[in-house]
């Protein structure tokens, strides 16, 4: 945990927090073994669900319900952040500046060498 460096876009996680970590409660320790359990029963009764031989319908994993549902409608979900607007930017916007100015600055170059006369055509249709 010494050696960990935070990203310059994202926050640190708790469990790396060493107040987090490291100062709990005893009402904050039970409450964490007591979600423990409960997870640890989810998890039993569906693979005992999973692992039934005699089993005849399909089992739903709400995790994975909730899931597809959030990734089928992004919208609903999408938060906007300084990463995001960062991304948005960096991918949606920049590139179109930057094409912008390759292809005005190649055409003002050509423009100014037929003003000059020193552009080679190479297919010329009046030859």
């Amino acid at each position: 945990m010494a050696d960990y460096r935070e990203a310059p876009l994202a926050t640190r996680p708790k469990t790396l927090d060493a107040n987090e970590y490291f100062n709990l409660s005893a009402e904050k320790r039970r409450a964490d073994t007591d979600r423990a359990a409960i997870r640890a029963n989810l998890k039993r009764q569906y693979q005992m669900q999973l692992n039934n031989p005699l089993r005849k319908e399909l089992i739903e994993d709400p995790a994975l319900t909730r899931w597809v549902y959030a990734r089928a409608n992004p919208y609903p979900y999408f938060r906007p952040t300084f990463k995001t607007s960062l991304l948005g930017g960096l991918f949606g916007v920049v590139p179109l500046f930057f094409l912008y100015y390759v292809f005005k600055t190649d055409r003002d170059r050509k423009e100014a060498m037929i003003k000059a006369g020193t552009l080679d055509r190479k297919f010329s249709l009046s030859s």
